[in-house]
């Protein structure tokens, strides 16, 4: 068998712009509905919900025969997730809370096989098609794709040396994290952090990387399109659910 296409990664180093979703309910039935909704990719989340690895392999199934790209985030940057998740047949990897290029480099060698890098091998895996992709362990760097997170003030300081690690293709900032560290836990649109935000993404586009955020505010999210992020999350399915059902009751319980 062939080793399969990493589109997004294809798409974000062309600098066309993709439209993602982020996934928390770590259910393939959830996972699977919402690649039929038209996004570029889905965020299968494993840091801030219960998912795990046995959650994102079935998501992984689920999504696969549809037209969209799977990028999941680990709980940290593990070397023991990351190959649990790549073993599983991610290719889209999005690490949170990297704070320098140190921390950069141990993802990525986190990636790639020897000498290259420290990722173990295990033959019979969802990812090497069980064994059937035969050039897996020579080419499957050409379809892995890295992102890394920052999302405090201190690693904006650090985005050119993130930018410069080999392996990096693309750096995420994370609005609420970044929030907090400014001093403004929960209001991610204080006129401080979004200045943050918006020199981050410019600063991450001259570094020549693609940038990437998520946010709830639809104005803020053209906002960042027009500065430059090319992957960009504008909602999370769990606020949507909760948003539809909660709006739904209210219209029929206000004719009681």
């Amino acid at each position: 068998m062939q080793l399969p296409r990493n589109d997004f990664k294809h798409a974000i180093a062309q600098g066309r712009q993709q439209i993602g979703l982020w996934v928390t309910l770590p259910s393939g039935f959830t996972a699977e509905a919402l690649a039929t909704c038209g996004y570029d990719w889905l965020l299968l989340d494993t840091e801030h919900s219960v998912g795990d690895p046995l959650t994102v392999f079935e998501q992984l199934q689920a999504v696969a025969p549809y037209p969209v790209s799977a990028v999941v985030r680990p709980a940290s940057n593990d070397i023991t997730l990351i190959k649990r998740l790549l073993d599983a047949g991610a290719q889209t990897l999005l690490i949170p809370y990297v704070q320098n290029a140190a921390e950069a480099k141990a993802a990525v060698n986190a990636m790639r096989y020897g000498p290259r890098g420290l990722r173990g091998f295990a033959g019979l895996t969802r990812a090497t098609r069980y064994g059937t992709v035969a050039d897996y362990a020579t080419r499957v760097e050409e379809e892995l794709c890295l992102l890394v997170q920052v999302e405090t003030g201190s690693a904006l300081h650090e985005i050119e040396a993130i930018a410069a690690v080999d392996g990096v293709d693309g750096i995420f900032i994370g609005p609420a994290d970044l929030a907090a560290s400014m001093g403004h836990p929960g209001d991610t649109g204080h006129p401080d952090v979004v200045r943050a935000i918006e020199d981050a993404i410019m600063r991450i586009g001259k570094a020549g990387k693609p940038a990437g955020i998520l946010s709830l505010d639809p104005a803020f999210v053209m906002r960042c399109i027009d500065l430059g992020t090319v992957f960009t999350a504008v909602d999370v399915d769990a606020n949507i659910l909760l948003k539809g059902a909660a709006e739904t009751a209210r219209k029929f319980k206000s004719r009681g």
